[in-house]
C-alpha cells in the first residue's frame, strides 16, 4: 500500500504531466518552463524534480501520450479491408493530418533534446514500435519475400520518408512544399512501392 507521501507525489506527477501536455499542445515544447509548471501546479520548484525527474522526462511522458493518440488516430483513419498499398497511403495521410492538427505536440515527439549517447527509455521505444507495427503489416503483404531484417529496415525507411515529407510541408519556409499538395505527394511516392 502506498504511503501518503507516495500518493501525493503520484498525484503531483499526473498534474504536472497534464499541465505540461497543455503547454506543449498550445505553445510548443519551448514553452515548457519549470517555474511556470510549479506555479500552475501550486508546488515548490524542487517538487517537480522529485515527482518527474527533469523536464526531459516530463516531455517524454507527454510524448508517450501523443504517440498513443497518434497510433489511435492512424488506426481509426485506416480501413483494414483495403489493399495493402491503399492502407499504407491512408496511414500516411492520417499521419499528415494528425501532425497538422496537433502540430506542437507532434513536433515535441522529435524535438526533445538528449545527449547523443543517451538512449530513449524502453517504454518510449515501445510506443514508437507500436507505430512501426502499423506500417509493418501491409509492407509485409507487399513484400512477402523480404527477410524480417529487411522488412524492419523498410518499415523505418518508409516512416522516415513520410515523416520528412510531412515535416517539410508543415514548415513551408524551409522547403516550400505546399501543404495542400502533401497528400497527393504522399500518394504519388508511396504507390511506387507496389
Amino acid at each position: 500500500m502506498a504511503t501518503a507521501a507516495q500518493t501525493r507525489r503520484a498525484a503531483l506527477r499526473e498534474t504536472l504531466i497534464e499541465i505540461a501536455e497543455r503547454h506543449i499542445t498550445q505553445n510548443g515544447l519551448s514553452s515548457l518552463r519549470a517555474r511556470d509548471l510549479a506555479k500552475e501546479a501550486g508546488c515548490a520548484l524542487g517538487a517537480i524534480y522529485n515527482a518527474v525527474g527533469d523536464l526531459n522526462e516530463l516531455t517524454l511522458e507527454v510524448n508517450a501520450r501523443t504517440f498513443k493518440r497518434l497510433g489511435a488516430y492512424v488506426t481509426q483513419h485506416t480501413p483494414s479491408d483495403i489493399a495493402p498499398i491503399d492502407r499504407i497511403v491512408a496511414m500516411a495521410w492520417a499521419y499528415h493530418h494528425f501532425a497538422a492538427e496537433n502540430h506542437n505536440a507532434w513536433r515535441a515527439l522529435f524535438d526533445i533534446e538528449r545527449a547523443p549517447d543517451e538512449a530513449a527509455p524502453a517504454w518510449y521505444l515501445t510506443e514508437m514500435q507500436g507505430l512501426f507495427a502499423l506500417i509493418h503489416g501491409p509492407l509485409s503483404e507487399l513484400n512477402p519475400d523480404q527477410s524480417p531484417e529487411e522488412l524492419a529496415l523498410l518499415t523505418r525507411a518508409l516512416f522516415s520518408g513520410v515523416h520528412g515529407i510531412v515535416l517539410l510541408s508543415l514548415d513551408q519556409a524551409s522547403a516550400g512544399l505546399p501543404p495542400e499538395e502533401t497528400d497527393r505527394m504522399l500518394d504519388l511516392i508511396l504507390r511506387r512501392l507496389s
